[in-house]
This record gives structure tokens, sequence and C-alpha cells, in this order.
């Protein structure tokens, strides 16, 4: 049977297609009384939502809507809260995967700077074609990414309403934050852009100085808001730099208000690297509100490396966050002089990531003398440094000195490290006996062995609430000693114990943990070999957790998707999903090969 229109709705209707077209109707949509007046708020589409609040006249602003939950709560909300309410489901209905990445203040805000970068996005792929000669404002946007209210007749193919200059002129004062390929680094978008206010800029793919000076005159036009610059995938030369700089220069000084500046996968390239090091330094001296440096994957060597946090240290900014990792900086603080005062910018430091640079034995122990200069430090990555477990010693003493000195460090990242079971055991008993114990430990890939169960299963008794132990080696008989000295009522909240082949014994090992760790959220029990038995053994723990439990990995294992599984999976969820995810039929035809 054909479901009727309600009067309602068949003049909600109207009156979306009347906003679209005209302003006649918008007066006495204003005085619609406020359930009618939220009905059609929840309904419009963005145009006709856009054009209804950016008219509204401001005594509007301040009526009432006087809904059953409100009266009941004792509470008045204005008409404002429901176009924030609009703009979100817009949001959420056009960009679902990003929805619960952002958590913006204003959703009508979010949504256009959102459009508008779909719209340069689809103007660069234009752009980036051999055969484009034009303007990049006159480049027509996709129609599918114009579907935000435009009505037959306002969208013809010789419209200005499909060029990228009219979406930027209509909607750039709404972006803040912008992705800019090579192609958009043209004097022409110092115009397209000239109402946004840019507080963030990620740039990609500047390979040549030809994009560099429109690039600079866009930074300039926005050098007193913007506070976020990023460079991915450029090339990064002295003169590059040195215009970077000039551009972000506030007028009247020669410093500028970036705080985070980050160059991650590009080449510092150069004839005279001194000189690239010099000008990066004078850009980092120049920062006095700098507070996050990255250069990340960059090639850099442990000379310049060294130049670099020289500046830092001397520095007039309070530093927070300094990535080096990705660099082959072995040897970076040999000999380094650590005269006193000198490293007064790295008391505010909170977070170092120095993964994947190279780091050997002997730089673990220059290191421990830096680490002596941070004591607000937080968050420590040394993962993927052959350091073995004579740099880990060096370190140990740092460590247990930081906690009885009320260090804060509460993340510490070993992954990868070529540590054996006797440094790791030796790290993990000075851990058990410290005033403040680490929230957060990775020792994944490290070849361990079942050796360091033993330690393990003391350390766990800590404070400590996510521990990735990815590939160390377990096997059977180190989920056995581990299942055997679990203790009552663990403060684990995450734990990864994948790629261990502990077989049938990693099941039983879980289901004693999932019972006592009432706190735990996620388990990554991925290719451990496990047998098909292994599911009612983890299902029976579950049902005994009474739900606190949120995700269990099982990819990877030893058994084929079976429709006796659904009921499975239909028996344990959070939030509407599933929480068991199961080997599917594709995956265990897949051989997995973890040896090291």
């Amino acid at each position: 049977m054909v479901r009727v229109p309600s009067l309602v709705s068949l003049s909600i209707d109207a009156a979306k297609r009347e906003i679209l077209r005209g302003d006649d109707l918008l007066p006495h949509v204003y005085e619609l009384p406020p359930e009618l007046f939220n009905s059609l708020v929840e309904c419009l589409p963005p145009l006709a939502l856009q054009k209804l609040q950016s008219e509204m006249p401001f005594k509007n602003y301040d009526d009432y809507d006087l809904s059953s939950g409100d009266l009941k709560t004792g509470r008045k909300r204005g008409r404002n809260g429901n176009f924030d309410t609009a703009w979100k489901a817009l949001f959420k209905f056009r960009w679902p995967d990003h929805a619960e990445r952002v958590q913006p203040v204003d959703w009508q805000q979010i949504y256009w700077e959102y459009h508008v970068q779909d719209c340069l996005d689809e103007a660069a792929e234009v752009a980036s074609l051999p055969s484009f000669s034009g303007c990049l404002g006159e480049i027509q946007v996709l129609e599918s990414i114009l579907e935000i209210g435009y009505v037959d007749d306002m969208s013809t193919s010789t419209s200005d309403y499909l060029k990228l200059s009219y979406q930027c002129q209509q909607y750039g004062c709404y972006v803040r934050r912008l992705r800019l390929q090579n192609v958009h680094c043209v004097l022409e978008s110092c115009q397209l852009l000239r109402n946004s206010n840019l507080q963030s800029v990620v740039v990609r793919w500047i390979r040549s100085m030809e994009y560099v000076d429109g690039l600079c005159k866009l930074l300039n036009q926005n050098c007193r808001t913007l506070t976020s610059l990023e460079f991915v995938h450029c090339k990064i030369t002295s003169s590059f730099m040195d215009a970077i700089c000039g551009s972000l220069y506030m007028s009247g000084a020669e410093t500028h208000q970036i705080q985070h500046f980050s160059i991650s996968s590009s080449n510092f390239h150069e004839m005279d690297p001194v000189s690239l090091a010099h000008s990066l330094a004078s850009f980092l001296s120049s920062g006095r509100s700098l507070r996050s440096l990255k250069l990340r994957d960059n090639h850099l060597d442990w000379n310049f490396a060294r130049r670099i946090f020289s500046t830092v240290l001397v520095a007039s900014s309070s530093l927070t966050s300094l990535d080096l990792s990705g660099n082959n900086i072995a040897g970076w603080l040999s000999n380094f002089n650590w005269r006193s005062g000198v490293a007064k910018s790295l008391q505010s430091l909170r977070i170092l990531d120095l993964g994947g640079s190279n780091l050997q034995k002997d730089d673990a122990g220059n290191l421990r003398y830096a680490l002596v200069q941070m004591p607000s430090l937080e968050i420590l990555d040394l993962s993927d440094n052959p350091m073995e477990d004579d740099g880990l010693r060096s370190l140990i003493p740092y460590l247990a000195e930081a906690s009885k000195s009320g260090s804060p460090l509460t993340d510490l990242n070993l992954e990868n490290c070529e540590l054996s079971s006797d440094g790791v055991a030796k790290l993990l008993d000075a851990f058990s006996t410290l005033a403040r114990p680490l929230n957060y430990l990775s020792l994944a890939h490290n070849v361990l062995g079942s050796q360091v169960a033993q330690a393990l299963g003391k350390f766990w008794g800590t404070s400590i609430q996510i521990l990735n132990l990815e590939g160390i080696g377990l096997g059977p008989s180190g989920f056995q000693k581990l299942k055997d000295i679990i203790t009552e009522n663990l403060k684990l909240v995450e734990i990864n114990i994948s790629k261990n082949r502990g077989r049938i014994e990693t099941a039983e090992f879980l289901s004693k943990l999932i019972v006592h760790a009432p706190k735990l959220v996620s388990v990554n029990a991925a290719y451990n070999l496990m047998p098909e038995e292994s599911l009612p053994l983890i299902c029976s723990a579950l049902k005994t957790a009474k739900g606190h439990v949120e995700k269990v990995d099982l990819t990877g294992n030893r058994w084929d998707y079976r429709p006796s599984h659904d009921a499975m999976l239909a028996d344990f969820q959070h939030n509407g999903r599933p929480i068991l995810i199961l080997p599917s039929s594709v995956a265990s035809n897949v051989p997995y090969d973890d040896d090291p």
C-alpha cells in the first residue's frame, strides 16, 4: 500500500524548493512555529540550509525551541543549535568516514571547508593533465561533488555554479585547513582563496621553484592566522627555505607565528648541505611560538640532525614535540657538549620520536644524557633502531632515576630494537618497581621467546594499560606460562599478542585474561595458528566478562568461515558491530610466514 504524504511533508518539500529559487518565502519561514521550523531545518539540503541561516534576522537567533525534551529539563535551546545539529547530520551523510575524526566547534564551517577541499582536489586532477593550459578557477567541478541542493535550472553546463572560482568565492571564507598539491601553488590561488583565514596548510609535491612564488604569496596572505605548516614529498633547498621563511615573517619583525612545522618524506637537495642546514636553522630560530617540529623520513644524516638539534637547544621557543624518525642519524649526539643551561628549550619537551634512525648501542648511551635534560618527557619512541641489549642497559638507569624524580614518562616504544629476553627481563624488572609505571609499552618484533614470560607476568601486575607483544616468539609454552601467572584485576585496556604461533594455548591464555582484566577493551590475537576449537573458549570468556570487551581480532588463524559463526557474531556485539573478527575463507587460504 502506497503511503500518502502528509500535508506538512508536502509543505516542507515545497518550501525547500522555494528557498532555493528565491527570497520571497524567507520572511514567512522565519515566523513559522518552532516545531515546523525545526522540521524544515532538519530536511534542507546544504545550499538551502546555508541560505536560510545566513539570511536569518539577528532577532530570530534568540527565539526558543520549546520542545518537549527541553521542557522536561527546564532548558531553552536557541534555533542556532538546531542549525548546528542539521549541519552535523549533513556532514556525517556526505563524509561518514570522517565524522568520528572531527569534533568541530562549528559544523557549518567544517562542512564547507571539506566541500572546498573536495573541489580543489578535483581541480588538481584536471590541472595535472599534460593537456591542461587554462586557469584553475575555470575548471568545472564534478556534479557529484556539487550535490548540495542546486535545482535543475541553476546547474546547467554553462553555469558559473560549476566553476571552482564560484565555489571558492562562496565558501572559501569557511576554510581554515587545506591540503594543497603543487598545481594549486600558483598566483591565481591567492585570488581564489582571498576570503580564507588559513590556520593549517599541508603542501605536497613541490619539486621545483616554479611553484614557490605562488605558495609564498598565499602563505604571506595568511601569515597572521597560519600556525601549522607541513611539506610532504617536496624538494627542499636553501632557496626554498629562505623564500618560505620570508613569506611568513610578520611585518616589521623577523619572526613568524608557526607553532607546528613538518617536513616529511622529502629530499633535502643542496650542493652545500651547510647552507641548507643554516637556512632551516634560521627558520627555526625565528619561530618563537614553535611547539612541534617534525623532520621525518627525509634521509638526513647525523651531521644535519646535529645542527638542527643544536639550533633547537638555543631557540627561544618552548618545543613540546620533536620527531626525527626515519633518518640515518647514528652518532648525532657523540661528544655533544652538554654545558650548563644549554638545553633550557628541552624543559618543555613531552614527545620525542627517534624511531627508525639507525641508532646503535653507543647512541643509546649518548641519548641518556639528552633525556636527562627533558624532565617533562611523556612519550619516547626508539623503535626500529638496532640498539641491542647493551643500548637498552644504558637507558635503564635513566628510566629508574626518572621515575624517582617524578618524571611523567608514560609511553615507551622499543619495537624491533634487536633485543633479547635477557635485556627485556632486566627492563621489565626495573619497571615493576618504579614509582610511576608506564601506561604503554611496545616490545613487538624483538625475538624474545617464551623465556620472557616470567618477567612479563610480573610486569603487567603494574598499571600498564596498553601492551604490544606482536611477533616476539612466545609460542605455546610462552602462553602457557603467562596463563599460569595471571593475577586478579589487571589494568590492561589493550593488548596485541598477534603473530606468536601460540596455537590452542593462545585461546586458553585469552580465556583467562579476559576474565581477569576488567578494563580490557581490545585484543589482537591474529595469526597465532589457533585451531577452530579455540573459538568456544574465547566465547565462554566473553560471556563471563559481561560485555566490556569491544574487539577481539582472530583473523589469520587456522579455520575457515562457517555459517554457524554468524550466530556467534550476533551474540557478541558492541554498538552494533561484531566484537569477534573471524578468519575469512579467503584469508585462511593465504599462507603467513612470521619468521623474522
